[in-house]
């Protein structure tokens, strides 16, 4: 599977995302599972990050809320794979669902919080709502792109993975 991600170059210089690309190409992102989280662990590093200034100066609200989530999951699937919390993969990967089902809560929560619609599969409740993000991610098999490095972006919030969940 190939993914892009289309820049747009601003006046400033900078790279500004093409909102509907990150839509298409990145959100939302998929379940870890069995067959997917060791490349969801070794390939961090290959997959996009949203930065703010990454997105046009005004509008494209839900896009950014979509970023910040990825943002989250990335930063949160780095802290269960090396961050020192697990031990063994069925740690990690009770670990990494916890982090994408807490990143993906807040982002519906952060939709829920505008005046506009939500996302579908934040309308769901439980598992129906995990099944909705899970059958609509573009790279279930957190695959990198060719050549992208992703910036460092700190966490706008902690993760703290509950073993006793697992």
């Amino acid at each position: 599977m190939v993914l892009k991600i289309i820049l747009l170059i601003s006046l400033a210089g900078g790279q500004i995302i093409d909102p509907n690309t990150l839509m298409e190409s990145a959100f939302p992102p998929a379940r870890p599972s069995v067959n997917n989280l060791n490349s969801a662990c070794l390939y961090g590093n290959g997959r996009p990050r949203y930065p703010a200034y990454c997105f046009p100066p005004s509008g494209y609200a839900y896009a950014q809320r979509a970023g910040k989530a990825i943002n989250r999951i990335e930063s949160w699937l780095g802290q269960c794979c090396y961050g020192g919390l697990t031990t063994g993969n069925g740690q990690t990967l009770c670990c990494a669902k916890q982090a994408w089902e807490t990143a993906l809560s807040y982002f519906c929560i952060e939709e829920y919080s505008t005046m506009t619609l939500v996302h579908e599969c934040c309308e769901k409740k439980g598992e129906e709502r995990w099944n909705c993000f899970e059958t609509r991610a573009p790279n279930p098999s957190y695959q990198p792109l060719c050549g992208y490095i992703a910036p460092m972006i700190p966490p706008d919030m902690n993760f703290n993975w509950d073993p006793k969940t697992c």
